[in-house]
This record gives structure tokens, sequence and C-alpha cells, in this order.
């Protein structure tokens, strides 16, 4: 009886050759695709049948939208997680996720084995390992196209020869990942780093010169460091980035252009999409600003790079990134209330902000009669403050 492998399925060219190959020596397994949709907006029927057309005994295909807006992304929007101070680390979160079920998956056919389809220059490849290795320590790994190193034309050959079907869209010269918390595009002329990305590249974001001509706002509201809510209005987690993605794009916000630095040490010319999370990362970033303290404020921001470099490097399942999340909980217990940003030809900028636990004082801050602050206290503090400067200098200054 042949040993089963669980496939990481997306439905396009390279997954849907993986069954095939998966299925010959030297692998001889019997495959298993499994789906996980985080927002790619695809054809689950047609992806089902796909998989089964190339000879797949079962495909397990998830509605994880939900899951992935709430236990991923808003995780990650806690930490204001930006990888290298820019990144929202879209790909990089839906990694772990797919993991999850793709362990699923295996746990519920008896299967021996995983797979995925990422090449061996990649991220990808670290994240899917590692989590399986998090998850599940006693499944075999399979990568072929890192062993094999498959191109585009050969999988395309490959595909003609055992009649596997593929998706019939245009070729595009750019290799796409799509989820709800955003879109990476590299590849093809955007390889050259001083090369401006053609208008083409981009599905998401208007230019700035097709953007409204008006300037627009929205307000959204903040429940524990978690958005809730757009100009008043509640919203489930995976509808808000949606209605987000589709405000912040018209207005041409959320194009990112980053010379990264990927985790196997190469650089990599890298170009995103991420108009929610650009939109709401700015938002709690300054709510935050706007309820925390000011030592809290600067341990944060350390942690909040170490955990963005965490999810970048594939530790989801990880007791580190677990420690992180409550330090994250209690920092954002008290980051609630509304925050105001204005948004204009790819511009995006917070113009108010409320909260009931704001620590803002107008009768503290403000320079009129209503002012309230101890002036002479600041003889004392900064007498204190500067004191080792001072004898510092009276001993070693002439």
């Amino acid at each position: 009886m042949k040993e089963k492998v669980v496939l990481a399925y997306s439905g396009g060219l390279d997954t849907s050759v993986l069954v095939r190959i998966l299925k010959e020596p030297p692998y001889n397994y019997e495959v298993i695709c499994c789906h996980a949709d985080v927002g790619e907006a695809r054809d689950t029927q047609a992806i089902v049948r796909r998989a089964q057309k190339a000879g797949a005994i079962a495909c397990e295909v998830v509605d994880a939208k939900e899951e992935f807006a709430k236990d991923y992304c808003f995780r990650a929007l806690k930490a204001n997680a930006l990888y290298e101070g820019v990144y929202p680390l879209s790909a990089a979160l839906s990694r772990p996720l797919i993991t999850h079920y793709m362990v699923e998956a295996a746990k519920k056919h008896k299967a021996t084995a995983v797979a995925h389809g990422s090449t061996g220059k990649g991220n990808d490849q670290v994240r899917f390992d590692l989590g399986a290795r998090g998850l599940a320590p006693e499944l075999k790994i399979i990568v072929p196209q890192r062993e094999r190193n498959l191109s585009r034309d050969v999988a395309m050959e490959y595909a003609a020869k055992y009649d596997i079907e593929v998706p019939t869209t245009q070729k595009s010269p750019y290799s796409i990942d799509e989820n709800l918390w955003g879109r990476s595009i590299e590849g093809g002329i955007l390889e050259n780093p001083m090369q401006e990305p053609p208008e083409d590249a981009y599905a998401w974001t208007k230019s700035f010169k097709e953007a409204p001509e008006e300037p627009g706002y929205i307000s959204i509201g903040f429940e524990e460091g978690i958005p809730v809510s757009l100009d008043g209005q509640r919203m489930s987690p995976a509808k808000l980035i949606e209605a987000c993605n589709a405000f912040a794009g018209l207005h041409g916000v959320g194009r990112i252009d980053l010379m990264e630095n990927r985790v196997v040490g190469i650089k990599s010319r890298e170009n995103y999409e991420c108009p929610a999370a650009v939109l709401l990362i700015r938002a709690h970033q300054d709510l935050e600003r706007f309820t925390l303290l000011s030592q809290s404020l600067r341990l944060k921001a350390f942690v909040d790079q170490k955990y963005a470099e965490m999810v970048y490097e594939g530790f989801w399942f990880s007791p580190y990134r677990e420690a992180m999340d409550a330090f994250n909980d209690a920092c954002n217990k008290v980051v609630c209330g509304e925050v105001r940003m204005r948004l204009f030809k790819s511009s995006c900028q917070v113009v108010g902000r409320n909260s009931p636990y704001g620590l803002y004082n107008h009768a503290l801050s403000t320079y009129d009669k209503a002012d309230s602050f101890s002036h002479r206290a600041s003889e004392g503090f900064i007498e204190l403050t500067g004191l080792p400067l001072e004898l510092f200098s009276r001993i070693h200054r002439k």
C-alpha cells in the first residue's frame, strides 16, 4: 500500500504539476491536495476539479479568510509588524496558517509526509518547513522544486505531456502572490533595481495620477488594539480588511518597493501592494502613541522589530512568538478609540484621534491661560538630570 503525502495546493501551474510528480518515482505517493483560502479570490470548485484531474485522490479546501484576518493579520497589527521597517509580511503571515491546515489534512488522511512547491532560494521554503517541524516533527517534508528547480517553460511542457489542467490566463511576466493582507509582485523587468515598476505590475492601487482629485477621510475604531469599525460601522476582520484595501487602494496608498534581505542570505528587489496593512498599521501606531507610556513605547518598538523578523524567518509556531503576543496583548489593553485618516494622492496621514485612555492632558500641554503645568518644577528636574554631566565636565574639561 502506497504512503500518502499532503501537498499545499494553490491550483496554479507549479502545484498542479507537482501532483503528478509526487505520484511517480522516486516519490510514489498517493497525493492529497490542501488549499487554504486566505483571500486569493479563486474558484474553489475549479481548484478541486483541477487537483483531481492532475491525479490527487482528495482535495481539502478550507475557507480561512476570517481566521487569517483575526489570528494572523491582527496579531501582527498589534506588533506593528513591518519587516525592515517597510514590509507588512503579507505572504509571510499566510504560510503558517496554510501549514497548519496541511498538517491537519495529514492527520485526517494518515499521511506520512507533507509537500509544498517552494523554490530553493526563496523564503517560503523556510516558513513551510519550520511550520511543519513546529507542528508535526514526525512528518517527512518533501520539496520537489528544491530538488529539481523546474522552470516555468519546462513545467508547461510537463503539463501538456500529461494533460494536466492549468489556469488558462494570459502569461504574466511577474510572479504574483495574493492574500487579504497584501499582494507581492516580483520577476520580469522588476529584477532591474533601477527600473521603476510599470503600471501593469499593480492591480490593487491607483497611481497618484489616477487617484481622486479630492482627499478621502476614514475613521477606524479600535478595541484593545484590534480594528473593529470603519466610520462607525462594525465589520468582521476579513470584511474590514477588504474595505480598507478598496478605500486605500483607490487613493493610491500601499505601494512598496523594497530591496529585501531574504532569509537565505541574498538581496531581492520586492514590490508589494498592501493598502489595508499600511493604513491600519499607521492608525494603530498613532493610537498606541496616544495611550501608552513612553517607556512602553520604547520597549515595544524593539519588540515589534523582533516580531517582524520572527514572522519573516518562519518561527510562528514557537514559544518565542507566543511570549511576544502576550506582551502585545498586555500593551494593547488600553489601545482603544478612534483614529481619523486623510488619504490623498498616495499619501496616508493621521489627522485626529480620540480614546478614553488617551494620556494627552490639555491643561498640562497648553500654553494659554488654562495652563496647569508646574513650570518651576522643571528647574529641579534639569538640575538632577544634568548633575552627572556637570560633574564630568568640571573634572575632564578645561
